[in-house]
């Protein structure tokens, strides 16, 4: 955890909150401290008797209020090897190239399945499955993989209008998700996840979220629609955009959002920590710190039988064809668990038969695809 204690009498660091520039000075106590969310360690299974990723009040806190924020899942190394080559296909901080990029996503350079396989084995790996399922109360079959896109945010001077993701409005998650509106609190349909790759003192860039307060919290009243691009609202990113067109076009409701700003907790991010939340939480990105590069990989699961909420890619099989077999060959090395989570017929299934096992192990027997489960159930 970073705090000024970090820092020797007369050293300074500066990070951007909202649009201000915080400095903290050694030894002097930050003044919105309180506001900080510092990641908490999960458990890895098997070790000192666990059995679950994820600890109780984890849990609980992601039921509860919304999200939680956790450390310590995912191996060093792994996250290593995914931000060096994240780091070599994105932009560099300060090119031509970087400052063109205002809005999310890697424009498909990231996404799952990938050539970087560094993001294939974080996006199924079983600890970020076994917590997706601890969130949901699933078993792991029955998790569909509906979002995995590692992408670069950058820290600029200046803004490129009212769409620009530097300084996001406050907003829920559900509308480019589902076709529908998420279901009551107590039934959530999906996990969303932020795994972060820098550290907020080097690059800025902290997510803020809202804490849910009980079951009579004001800001999450029933139906969630008060945010830019619901009905009949416009789509606008940028908070100061944003917040002027909803004055000017619900002018009774001002007072109500400004409230989901003063409410704000910030991830004080490291790498491999992440930020567990929902379709419906509220939440948005703060500005980056000027000149700097953050890395993080969005990662979504839902339950697998609400189809209405939308995979946002293009289907998996799409990248099959290609020279390297790559997506042949994940699929072949994958266990039953993390090919159940792509939508691959888990064993007793009916789709599977004497015709259908023969034909699946014609086509990828030849890279090691043990089909025995498939058929001592068939």
């Amino acid at each position: 955890m970073f705090t000024s204690d970090n820092l020797n009498a007369g050293d300074t660091h500066t990070l951007f909150l909202n649009d201000k520039r915080l400095t903290m000075t050694g030894k002097q106590t930050n003044p919105i401290e309180e506001k900080w969310l510092v990641a908490t360690p999960g458990q890895i299974p098997g070790a000192e008797g666990k059995d679950s990723v994820l600890r109780d009040i984890q849990v609980a806190s992601w039921r509860n209020q919304g999200f939680t924020f956790v450390s310590g899942i995912l191996p060093a190394d792994l996250l290593a090897e995914l931000k060096d080559h994240a780091g070599r296909i994105s932009p560099p901080p300060g090119s031509p190239d970087a400052a063109a990029i205002t809005d999310f996503g890697s424009g498909g350079q990231l996404t799952f399945p990938s050539q970087v396989q560094a993001l294939n084995r974080v996006t199924l790996h079983e600890n970020i499955l076994s917590a997706t399922a601890q969130l949901l109360g699933e078993e792991v079959p029955n998790l569909r993989l509906t979002q995995s896109d590692l992408w670069p945010k950058y820290g600029r001077e200046g803004k490129s209008g009212e769409q620009d993701n530097l300084d996001q409005r406050i907003h829920v998650d559900y509308p480019n998700h589902t076709l529908a509106h998420p279901a009551p609190w107590h039934r959530p349909e999906a996990v969303e996840m932020i795994l972060y790759l820098d550290n907020v003192e080097q690059t800025g860039g902290a997510s803020a979220v809202v804490p849910r307060l009980g079951e009579d919290d004001p800001a999450y009243r029933w139906p969630i629609v008060d945010s830019p691009g619901i009905g009949d609202l416009r789509y606008v990113n940028d908070r100061v955009s944003a917040e002027a067109y909803f004055a000017d076009e619900r002018p009774h409701l001002a007072e109500w959002r400004a409230s989901l700003y003063e409410r704000e907790r910030y991830t004080r991010f490291a790498p491999g920590d992440i930020l567990f939340y929902r379709h419906d939480t509220w939440h948005r990105g703060t500005p980056m710190n000027a000149g700097t590069r953050r890395l993080v990989q969005n990662i979504t699961y839902r339950r697998a039988h609400c189809e209405w909420i939308s995979t946002l890619h293009v289907g998996w099989a799409w990248k099959a064809y290609r020279d390297n077999k790559h997506l042949e060959k994940l699929i072949a090395a994958s266990s039953l668990d993390q090919r159940a989570v792509l939508g691959f017929p888990q064993p007793g299934s009916d789709y599977w038969c004497a015709e259908t096992i023969a034909g699946v192990e014609a086509r990828y027997g030849m890279f090691g695809m043990d089909m025995t489960p498939y058929r001592l159930n068939h």
